[in-house]
C-alpha cells in the first residue's frame, strides 16, 4: 500500500484509511476483520459528485440539465470503474478466495466500489480539499476529452441522472415480433410515467440501452 501512495504522491498520515478502501467484505470475513471499504465507499460516492459537480458549475457555463447529464456519464460505475482500472487498482484489492477465483479484483462494481471508498480515506486523512483535488486529477481529463471515453451503458447513466432528481424508472417492453431466431423488441423507457426514449433491436438489452440513449439525449436539452 505504501509503494501504491507514493507512486500517486500521497502523503498520508494514516495508512489504515487505505488499507481499509482496498478490503472487501469477502477477505474481511475470511480474515476475521470488522472493517471493508463499504462504509468508505458510501462516503466516497458523495465526495466523487460533489467534486464533479463543483467542477462543472465553476468551469463551465451549461445549463442544468447539460450539467446533469455530464456528471452521471463521469461519476457512474461504468467511468469509476475505467479510473480504478487506470490507477491499477485491482492489484492491490483483497478479496476472499471465492471472489477471487471468481476474478472478483476485475469486477466493474468492485474497482468502483473501491475508487470511491479511496477518495474517502484521502478525505478522512487529508481533508476534504485533498480528495476532491485527487478526484478531479483523475476524473477531469476524461470530461475534457470525451473521445477517451465511449460509454455504451447507456442504461447506468440514465439511472445516475433520475437518481439525481429521485425520479421514478421504468423499462417497458411494448412490443416483440419475428420468429425465435430473428425476434425484434421493442422497448420504451418512461420516466415518472412519461416516455422518454423508444428503442427497437434484435434484443431486449439492445432496445433498452437505444430507449435510454434517447431518453438522455431529450433530458440533455
Amino acid at each position: 500500500m505504501k509503494e501504491l501512495l507514493e507512486k500517486l504522491g500521497i502523503k498520508y498520515k494514516n495508512i489504515e484509511y487505505y488499507e481499509q478502501a482496498f478490503r472487501h467484505t469477502s477477505y474481511c470475513y475470511e480474515a476475521s476483520i470488522k472493517t471493508s471499504y463499504e462504509r468508505l465507499e458510501f462516503l466516497g460516492d458523495a465526495i466523487l459528485d460533489l467534486a464533479v459537480s463543483d467542477y462543472l458549475y465553476k468551469s463551465e457555463h451549461y445549463e442544468e440539465g447539460v450539467m446533469t447529464r455530464i456528471r452521471a456519464s463521469y461519476v457512474c460505475e461504468n467511468a469509476v470503474a475505467i479510473y480504478a482500472d487506470s490507477l491499477n487498482f485491482s492489484n492491490y484489492i483483497k478479496v476472499g478466495h471465492g471472489e477471487e477465483q471468481s476474478g472478483g479484483r476485475y469486477k466493474k462494481a468492485i474497482l468502483a466500489d473501491v475508487f470511491e471508498a479511496f477518495l474517502a480515506a484521502i478525505y478522512l486523512d487529508l481533508g476534504f480539499e485533498t480528495s476532491k483535488e485527487f478526484a478531479l486529477k483523475i476524473a477531469v481529463p476524461y470530461i475534457k476529452d470525451d473521445s477517451i471515453l465511449l460509454f455504451k451503458d447507456y442504461k447506468s447513466v440514465l439511472q445516475e441522472a433520475v437518481q439525481t432528481d429521485r425520479k421514478s424508472l421504468v423499462y417497458e417492453l411494448v412490443d416483440e415480433n419475428g420468429p425465435a431466431h430473428n425476434k425484434t423488441f421493442t422497448v420504451v423507457v418512461k420516466v415518472d410515467d412519461i416516455v422518454y426514449g423508444k428503442g427497437v433491436a434484435s434484443s431486449k438489452k439492445d432496445a433498452e440501452q437505444m430507449a435510454a440513449q434517447e431518453a438522455l439525449a431529450k433530458i440533455a436539452k
